[in-house]
């Protein structure tokens, strides 16, 4: 793929997409801006500062500044409309999230886009839901700790096809509490808690 103009890119894989762009282009005229504190994807609005500073480093050959996240504060891409509406000279913007539902409609209306997303197979649980017990959910959350917010939907996806695999009745409460473990996994709450909570529900249905 050629990047003549600024684009959004939406893929499964927010890092390793964002590296694997860098590698076909010019590797002196490149910049990445991630959030770089470990464990966090999200991108904030010190990381669209970021980008707003280098947009207006001077260059004479086209920079290409890619800045992506697993999901971008309302605040941050508020602060990049004027710049990704006007950029300066020579700038090229490579955005690139996994949710097309994250990206405001002001910014999706400035830049065209590429769906890239490929339909990934369920994440597998190295869990029996049907025997665990409570050290095999501590193990269980000492092994995921770290996860982002993408991995945990994934997980809390699994643990409910899982938990109807293996014929465990849940009220519409309980079922309910899955929807709600999405919605705090979009509102950035910590997976691990969200996971504990709804591991603990299950191990209650033994």
């Amino acid at each position: 793929m050629t990047f003549l103009s600024s684009t959004i890119l939406i893929v499964n894989d927010v890092e390793e997409s964002a590296l694997q762009v860098a590698s076909t282009l010019p590797k002196h005229d490149v910049r990445i801006i991630k959030n770089e504190e470990e464990g966090k994807k999200d991108f904030l609005i010190l990381h669209a500062k970021q980008v707003v500073k280098e947009a207006y480093i001077a260059s004479e050959r086209t920079k290409y500044i890619i800045f992506c996240g697993e999901a971008f504060t309302v605040e941050a891409q508020n602060s990049l409309l004027k710049i990704l509406e006007e950029p300066p000279k020579n700038v090229v913007f490579i955005m690139i999230t996994n949710s097309k539902s994250g990206i405001l409609k002001t910014i999706f209306s400035r830049l065209p886009h590429h769906y890239l997303k490929t339909k990934k197979q369920r994440m597998s649980l190295s869990l029996d839901l049907a025997k665990m017990e409570l050290k095999d959910i501590y193990q269980f959350i000492k092994e995921h700790q770290r996860i982002g917010k993408s991995e945990a939907k994934e997980l809390i996806e699994s643990l409910l096809v899982s938990a109807n695999e293996k014929k465990i009745k849940l009220t519409s409460k309980e079922l309910e509490s899955f929807s709600v473990a999405m919605k705090l996994c979009e509102l950035n709450s910590r997976p691990i808690n969200i996971l504990t909570t709804l591991l603990l529900s299950l191990l209650k249905k033994r």
